[in-house]
């Protein structure tokens, strides 16, 4: 594709599949791999996962799906003005956050919790899971048989490792992260300070006039007083805006200065740089890393947030606790399409895909007298 830069990762040069596929006429392989995750039904069970708010809070909040498509645009917009590409980024950031459980962090934490003597949980090598072992597309190979690049995008997303046995080879992560890798992090942080506050102030768990003491937020507000925004129902949606383009403009005007100066003539070359090529400036990283501190302090660990988080632990500690006495209890599938691993897997890889109403209505189901099961 003439457009892309030296830097991005070019389809035609893709290490290609654990089972070789015939290409296809019209798409690229990326443009696949963005495809077989968009139909995938772990993809359609982020509408009923939580972001911050489970779904019964309110029509309104973000949820992992809206996330994800909120990180997808964001992504987008910076590959295509970096040169990187497009396809494999927005695959890559679509399939991020399947992996992970019902309610969120909180949920993680559990699953990661009671995991800890069979190597652990963590939601991006869980995402890895379902993409390459337990979505079912095919009879001739399990899961969605994506890239190696996408699948090293989707591992590259995070940090955690945990020591566990994958099912099928692992992608080789080569000296670093592409630039599309690192483009798919970052737009993901951008997603959720933005919307994280943006749902904050909804649920009145946020208030306005303190976030003026964040820089970045002063910055937003200038731009809107420029502008003349004055009206009340316009403003909170319309700073949301302000913050994501500033955020935006930022990292793809410092990221495009660091690839004018480091010149990768190649997406391995990039990949092995030292540093990261895709970056904020340094003082709007500060002032982002300032709202993240913001965040965890005013609206992750307020009492209406960390009682959500409480009651989801309890559910899931129950589930968790259940199957692992009795297996019996799991549908027959579970355990059939274990296939001679650890039990304890087969457990999380249910627990882990369930949405939040499915674990609630099954934690009635297994602990409640009157429902029916």
């Amino acid at each position: 594709m003439a457009y892309l830069a030296p830097y991005a990762v070019r389809a035609r040069d893709s290490r290609g599949r654990v089972e070789a596929e015939p290409e296809h006429r019209y798409r690229t392989v990326f443009q696949r791999d963005r495809d077989r995750v968009l139909h995938s039904r772990a993809f359609r069970r982020l509408q009923y996962k939580t972001q911050v708010f489970p779904y019964h809070e309110g029509d309104h909040f973000r949820n992992r799906l809206t996330h994800t498509l909120e990180v997808a645009q964001i992504a987008r917009t910076v590959a295509r003005a970096l040169g990187a590409n497009e396809d494999l980024v927005e695959a890559t950031v679509l399939a991020h956050d399947i992996g992970h459980p019902p309610f969120g962090h909180a949920g993680e934490r559990v699953l990661h919790g009671l995991m800890k003597a069979h190597g652990g949980f963590e939601h991006n090598r869980q995402s890895l899971r379902i993409v390459d072992w337990l979505e079912d597309r095919s009879e001739r190979y399990p899961g969605l048989n994506l890239t190696a690049e996408t699948r090293a995008g989707i591992l590259k997303h995070g940090s955690d490792f945990p020591r566990y046995a994958h099912p099928v080879p692992l992608p080789d992560l080569g000296k670093g992260p592409t630039i599309e890798a690192q483009i798919a992090n970052l737009s993901d942080e951008i997603a959720y300070h933005t919307h994280d506050l943006d749902d904050g102030l909804r649920a009145d768990l946020l208030d306005w006039d303190a976030l003026a003491e964040l820089a970045l937020w002063r910055r937003a507000t200038a731009v809107l007083r420029a502008e003349g925004t004055a009206d009340a129902r316009s403003l909170r949606p319309r700073v949301t805006v302000v913050l994501i383009d500033l955020l935006v403009s930022d990292l793809i005007e410092s990221s495009a200065r660091r690839l004018e100066r480091a010149a990768p003539r190649s997406s391995s070359e990039a990949a092995a740089s030292p540093e990261p090529l895709v970056a904020f400036t340094p003082e709007i990283a500060e002032e982002k890393r300032a709202v993240a501190r913001y965040l965890l302090e005013n609206f992750y660990r307020n009492h209406r947030v960390v009682r959500m988080a409480a009651k989801a632990e309890r559910i899931l500690g129950d589930l968790w606790r259940a199957y692992a006495e009795d297996p019996r209890q799991l549908p027959p599938h579970v355990l059939e399409r274990a296939q001679g691993e650890p039990e304890e897997r087969a457990i999380v890889d249910y627990v882990a895909g369930m949405t939040d109403r499915f674990a609630m209505d099954e934690h009635d189901r297994l602990y409640d007298p009157h429902t029916h099961v």
